[in-house]
């Protein structure tokens, strides 16, 4: 069995809860991380996106992942979200920082600086040669206003053997069909589009980071575990079932969908940081009514 495949299948990029005055919900953490791991998820995110990572202090950062390990207690994989624009300070915090319970490490590429292909390269390989876990690319470039090219991509999964893996979150299948005709064996193509998880594991992608599974885990995994089994009609049945609620989980902002729908669930509230909002009244009604039908 390949050292990657704890990273097959249905990894949830989880929110951090906040309070009503703005600090961090532990008991609403905690709530969330044994609801999704209850929920058949492969492993947890901690520290990304989706977690508004930029607006939390350091301490605040420290004291959520020290509670996620706690709560996860070895019962799943945790990667943590370890990246950004500046390579010197991910490179110090590669030398400083224990990483003690982490499996690896997610890291968003470079975003706003708007590096070439050679920048991005030579980021992702300064952060090769000093990372003591291995590295999930991420390719956000709705976030990062920057592609990781499939050759660049490419390139580095062949150098670098702790790059085990990219979230592609391009939202272009035939990028990731060219990563995934020409990629080294054990190299995975994860799906960072929960609309297009199915897809993309159909032409042989081998799992997702999702954002939906933190409210819908047990429906979500299954759904991967059966397309990547080569179960069609079945995982389409819940493909399908999911699809008008994930698109308007990002209606309106993530995550301020999917809190919004955590808080129907009376998992945690929907609170979010500024610059974020809440979503809109339109985004919040159409919401209730898919939960209302949902089953």
């Amino acid at each position: 069995m390949s050292k990657n495949s704890k990273f097959r299948g249905t990894g949830v990029a989880i929110v951090t809860p906040f309070t009503k005055d703005g600090n961090v919900d532990f008991k609403g953490l905690e709530k969330l991380v044994n609801y999704i791991i209850k929920g058949g998820v492969e492993y947890v995110v901690v520290m990304g996106t989706t977690g508004e990572s930029v607006t939390l202090s350091k301490e605040e950062k420290q004291s959520v992942v020290e509670h996620v390990i706690e709560t996860v207690d070895k019962r799943v994989p945790i990667v943590l979200g370890l990246g950004g624009n500046n390579t010197q300070e991910i490179l110090t915090a590669l030398k400083k920082e224990s990483f003690a319970h982490i499996d690896a490490l997610l890291s968003v590429s470079p975003y706003y600086n708007k590096p070439n292909q050679r920048g991005i390269y030579q980021h992702y390989k300064a952060m090769a040669e000093a990372s003591p876990l291995p590295i999930i690319l991420y390719n956000v470039p709705g976030r990062t206003a920057s592609n990781i090219s499939a050759d660049t991509t490419l390139k580095l999964a062949e150098e670098f053997k702790n790059i085990i893996a990219i979230k592609e979150a391009s939202g272009s299948l035939e990028q990731c069909m060219k990563i995934i005709k020409h990629k080294p064996k054990d190299f995975l193509v994860i799906s960072g589009d929960d609309a297009l998880t199915l897809p993309i594991i159909a032409c042989g992608g081998e799992g997702v980071i999702s954002v939906a599974a933190n409210a819908f885990p047990k429906d979500f995994s299954e759904m991967t575990r059966q397309i990547m089994a080569g179960n069609v009609k079945e995982a389409q049945k819940l493909h399908y079932k999911l699809t008008d609620i994930i698109e308007q989980l990002f209606a309106d902002g993530n995550p301020a969908g999917i809190k919004t729908v955590l808080e129907m669930m009376k998992i945690c509230s929907s609170n979010v940081r500024l610059p974020l909002v809440k979503v809109n009244k339109a985004t919040q009604n159409a919401l209730t009514e898919l939960m209302e039908v949902y089953k």
